[in-house]
């Protein structure tokens, strides 16, 4: 048979996060393409649901509860991950939380929750992760960003501040880990129609209307629009792909 390059049969995945929204929808991409997954979560009801939904694609499905805004559970996933299923070949750090506030309605508490929660918790785990990766010969890491890495917000200090963090982190992992065969890149979502972008149309009048009218698809993106990049990233087809930072929002970013 040809040699499939976006196969992930064999490959083990950790994705954070990954028992609903977009996570979920990765997560399920990663099963179909062939790889075992393993969900982390804080809400155990969700990762059993999330399993269920992943074991029909022929592969191993776990979930690991976790809260990533602890520094000791990030430390442990990967290794938890290896313990569970044998290996681990992906990381995916998309768990993340928003403080959708003006910048000088933040309290200290909040802004260090999301810096926190979006981008020390990708730190530890990619920390924590490489051992793994290098173990096994090569790895890949994918970092949930956000287009508000590419501009502002007024209702977007934290959060945009953390994305725009975990871009150049995304960067600065690529170029330390190249050598050990490790690509580590970003995905960036747009207006996404998920929980975190419900609260968003609720919370900022005329948001949904705008982001139609910007967005050059038309529509808001859903869950399974993130299923093909990430696909692309974990497997060898992006093996000379790294440090790279793709919007996935229909254009939004591009637009006048």
């Amino acid at each position: 048979m040809p040699h499939n390059p976006f196969s992930l049969s064999g490959r083990v995945a950790l994705v954070t996060g990954g028992n609903g929204g977009i996570g979920l929808a990765m997560a399920r991409a990663l099963a179909r393409a062939g790889a075992d997954v393993v969900v982390s979560g804080r809400d155990a009801t969700k990762g059993a649901e999330a399993c269920a939904l992943l074991t029909p694609f022929g592969g191993r499905a776990v979930f690991l509860s976790s809260d990533i805004a602890r520094a000791d559970d990030c430390a442990r996933l990967p290794d938890d991950a290896v313990q569970a299923l044998g290996r681990l070949d992906i990381l995916v750090n998309n768990a993340g939380i928003v403080a959708r506030r003006r910048p000088e309605e933040l309290t200290l508490a909040e802004w260090n929750g999301v810096i926190t929660t979006n981008l020390t918790s990708a730190f530890l785990c990619a920390q924590s992760a490489y051992p793994h990766l290098q173990a096994a010969g090569g790895g890949k890491i994918i970092n949930i960003g956000s287009m508000l890495s590419l501009f502002g917000s007024s209702f977007g200090a934290a959060y945009g501040a953390s994305k725009g963090g975990l871009v150049q982190l995304t960067r600065s992992l690529a170029t330390a880990w190249a050598a050990d065969r490790i690509q580590v890149n970003a995905i960036l979502p747009g207006w996404i129609e998920t929980a975190m972008g419900d609260s968003a149309r609720a919370e900022v009048a005329g948001l949904e209307a705008r982001v139609i009218v910007r967005t050059p698809a038309g529509r808001w993106g859903r869950p399974e629009d993130l299923e093909g990049v990430a696909v692309f990233l974990a497997s060898r087809a992006s093996d000379f792909v790294t440090g790279a930072a793709i919007p996935v929002d229909g254009g939004f970013s591009i637009a006048g």
